[in-house]
């Protein structure tokens, strides 16, 4: 592999990293900033109160992404498949 094939198997990697991460890292967003716009409104600073919604609404969104998640990996593993064949 000469160098510009290793830099566009490492940009299509990257890239499929964020397809697959964003889904869960964009609700964990959301329901962070909820849950501190509640704690700033009703003045309850506890710090252990953000944990658990996080978890379970990362949870929930993995859930409901999986298939996306695995289409997605599928297709990087595929194109590295046929780039393993091509040379």
């Amino acid at each position: 592999m000469d160098g510009p094939a290793v830099l566009d198997l490492a940009r299509d990697a990257i890239w499929t990293l964020i397809l697959v991460a964003s889904p869960m890292m964009l609700v964990g967003l959301v329901v962070g900033v909820i849950i501190a716009l509640v704690q700033a409104l009703t003045q309850i600073q506890e710090m252990t109160l953000v944990f658990v919604p996080k978890i379970i609404a990362i949870f929930v969104s993995m859930v409901i992404a999986l298939p996306f998640m695995g289409q997605t990996l599928t297709g990087f593993m595929d194109r590295i498949a046929d780039r393993i064949i091509g040379f």
